[in-house]
């Protein structure tokens, strides 16, 4: 054979692997059995290696290719890869779409359902039908080119279908799900067990784990599968013809359907709820959508969130397992919290080894012991928590569980306050305290990547005693750690060094001071303008500002007094850390103090929060006499009789939305 015939015979081959792939992972029907297609698959191999000049990057012998990387490179997304909304009930279904109608000043009648597919989400970026890019999420703006693992995943058409009526010139991005089936996750299981080897937690976290592989090898020996969901770059009027496009260009997608009507959505939430143990794969609720594309852009996004979609969650899952130990954790404040070590139990699809038990009064109430068999809860991601106990199951060797005399970590005395069922480490240096406050500073200062086992490695080999020792850190200091590395090494240096600069609202909540939240923090911003100023700043000065009683003042007082305090902040300036004015888009609401109540119908809650905080505006949680606005939604609370008997002025959603223009 010659190279024109070769040629030929390749370009055959590689058409007829594609339209039987094509069938097996879109279609789910085959037309020739497995061996018959390997046989295909060989010959093509056999081609390409006798003529190499005609192999093609994107050939189905190609799929594995290259050597291990070193490290993921980053990609920035032509538009962000955005989360959803959740809602938990038909009637926060309802509300959502009456809101978006109203946002939108538009009668919804058409949404499109979609099965949620609990993987990794994933964008494709193909030029002129061939696939150039995969990218995780990431943080939404930048992900991580895993351009070389995604390639082996075969339900991944490498390059795109032609189809007569679609133009697939120029850029086309598809974003779905990575996942893997139930049966698949089983049998990887079943097969590590045999060796004795840690079995994986779930499918969800084997998707994400394999896909983030350096070597693509090891993600080509895990059955990954993809579903799509969305398309850009191809002009199409709904949801629904976008999801009939996905199909045309060779992807499987995720089950959908188009609904007229909220009752619609109902009964569609109802039925996959009954058979979603059915599924082959993971599903952890529904989305709904806007079905027309023109209205489900104009909605916008709100935070990091598309209004024009929700996710209509399923029920939180219980289940029984039982109670083995309690441990006591010492936070940041050095307030003692007990968690429970349960035997490990699946529970909304994740395996879940630990609860919380919140206090020491909430275990009596529980009526709890060591050895019960209890229920526990998961919704969403919130910490899974202990709801009930059998004590009817009790066999006479379960143990009671008590208060520790002294702290789980430095053995010091322990306080209580009266009245409060709090306890409290005595001791402000206690390991657990400095490990607990560096880490919450680490979130304030949005450090990425930089968990408790680190800072708590730094802490233990002497690199640092406070938050501001980590502008000290250089790479040559712990890269030949075991566990870390050059290049994990110089990732955690170049993200801690890009978080310098820090708004002053930011900075004072990163401090950590005893009742001093997100919002005191922005007061407080709002009202210095400077933290030299504010840390001269007398007692009376910080009661005179509304919202902060004297408790909290005298925590904020009393904390800038330390001698802690002066030298952490003077540390931080000494390192290079630049704090920044509080950026207000106007002054309209400044000085004022707003409480909301009710369900809000034009934006979210937190929408309507930023909006006034960005107008100089102030948020407040509770009615009180230095309240200047109670804003009141559907069904208020008993807000709004304590604002109208303090004569508090209060606000339609209407009223409000004309005092911002």
């Amino acid at each position: 054979m010659n190279k024109m015939e070769a040629k030929k015979r390749i370009q055959k081959l590689r058409t007829l692997i594609d339209h039987h792939r094509h069938l097996y992972h879109v279609e789910d029907s085959a037309e020739i059995s497995e061996g018959a297609l390997d046989s295909l698959k060989h010959e093509l191999f056999e081609l390409e290696q006798e003529f190499p000049s005609l192999i093609t990057k994107n050939s189905p012998t190609q799929r594995i290719a290259g050597k291990p990387l070193d490290a993921f490179k980053k990609f920035t997304h032509r538009s962000r890869m955005l989360s959803m909304e959740d809602v938990f009930s038909f009637d926060e279904l309802k509300k959502w779409k009456k809101r978006i109608e109203k946002y939108g000043k538009v009668k919804i009648d058409d949404l499109y359902l979609m099965i949620k597919i609990d993987g990794l989400a994933i964008a494709l970026i193909y030029e002129n039908g061939e696939l150039i890019t995969a990218a995780t999420r990431g943080d939404g703006k930048i992900g991580e080119d895993v351009t070389q693992n995604v390639r082996t995943i075969k339900s991944i058409p490498l390059h795109l279908r032609n189809v007569e009526d679609i133009d697939i010139s120029g850029t086309i991005e598809v974003r779905g799900e990575i996942y893997i089936t139930k049966s698949d996750f089983d049998a990887l299981n079943k097969k590590r067990e045999n060796k004795g080897r840690v079995l994986f937690a779930n499918p969800r976290n084997l998707a994400a784990g394999s896909v983030r592989q350096l070597d693509s090898k090891v993600a080509a020996s895990r059955p990954l599968r993809f579903r799509a969901w969305h398309i850009d770059g191809v002009n199409h009027q709904t949801q629904t013809e976008g999801m009939s496009l996905l199909k045309k260009l060779g992807f499987a997608t995720a089950d959908g359907i188009l609904a007229h009507s909220v009752d619609d959505i109902l009964d569609t939430y109802k039925k996959y709820e009954k058979k979603k143990d059915r599924f082959s794969y993971w599903i952890d609720g529904l989305v709904v959508r806007v079905d027309n594309q023109d209205v489900y852009t104009k909605l916008g996004v709100v935070g990091k969130t598309p209004r024009g979609l929700v996710a209509w969650k399923f029920p939180a899952e219980e289940v029984t397992t039982v109670l083995k130990e309690v441990h006591w954790f010492v936070g940041r404040t050095g307030k003692l919290t007990p968690v429970a070590t349960v035997d490990p139990v699946s529970v909304a699809g994740t395996t879940v080894s630990h609860a919380t038990l919140h206090n020491m009064d909430e275990i009596k109430r529980l009526d709890l012991c060591i050895g019960d068999t209890v229920v526990l809860i998961k919704s969403g991601d919130i910490i899974p928590k202990i709801i009930k106990s059998f004590s009817e199951l009790r066999t006479g060797d379960e143990q009671k569980i008590f208060m520790p005399d002294t702290c789980p970590v430095c053995n010091a005395s322990l306080k209580k306050k009266k009245g409060q069922v709090d306890i409290y480490c005595s001791n402000s240096q206690c390991f657990s305290i400095e490990k607990e406050r560096i880490l919450y500073a680490v979130r304030a200062f949005g450090m990425d990547g930089i968990g408790g086992k680190t800072i708590e490695k730094f802490i233990s080999e002497g690199l640092i005693s406070s938050p501001a020792d980590l502008f000290t850190l250089q790479e040559g200091d712990f890269q030949d750690w075991e566990g870390f590395g050059e290049v994990s090494a110089k990732k955690i240096i170049t993200e801690i060094q890009s978080k310098k600069r820090i708004s002053l609202s930011d900075f004072i909540r990163s401090l950590g001071i005893k009742h001093v939240g997100g919002e005191t923090s922005f007061l407080l911003a709002k009202q210095y303008k400077s933290i030299d100023v504010l840390m001269e700043a007398p007692m009376e000065s910080l009661e005179d500002i509304r919202d902060i009683g004297e408790v909290v003042a005298q925590s904020i007082y009393e904390y800038f007094q330390s001698d802690f305090a002066k030298e952490l902040i003077n540390r931080y300036k000494e390192y290079g850390v630049v704090i920044l004015d509080e950026v207000f888009e106007s002054q309209k609401l400044s000085g004022k103090t707003f409480v909301l109540t009710g369900s809000l119908v034009s934006m979210s809650r937190e929408e309507i929060k930023d909006l006034i905080r960005a107008n100089g505006g102030i948020v407040s949680t509770s009615v009180s006499k230095n309240t200047d606005y109670l804003l009141v939604g559907e069904n208020p609370g008993s807000k709004l009789k304590k604002a109208k008997d303090l004569g508090v002025n209060v606000l339609s959603e209407g009223d409000f939305a004309v005092m911002i223009r």
